[in-house]
């Protein structure tokens, strides 16, 4: 489910998957198979500090919510999660 009602977001982790996903191919040139939950952003996926850093900056500006660069978030799961988090406390 998405619903935008004046800036209230809200989304099933399915949908932040592939929101995450779908970002994390274009950012990082890699195939969709293997941005799965538990790859890990830089061992897996060959991401760098920046990589990462644009990665939430797109999420941030496709879902309207503010992220924190955290060395807590290593793999897609942590990410999905994250994302999660603040998008719920964005819509109470």
């Amino acid at each position: 489910m998405f619903i935008n009602q004046k800036e209230k977001i809200i989304m099933n982790e399915q949908e932040i998957l592939k929101k995450v996903q779908d970002i994390v191919v274009d950012e990082l040139d890699v195939d969709a198979a293997d941005v799965t939950l538990e790859a890990d952003i830089k061992d897996d996926l060959d991401a760098d500090s920046l990589d990462v850093f644009e990665i939430m900056n797109e999420l941030e500006d496709d879902l309207d919510i503010k992220l924190e660069a955290s060395e807590d978030v290593k793999t897609i799961q942590d990410v999905v999660n994250y994302v999660k988090k603040e998008i719920d406390a964005k819509a109470e």
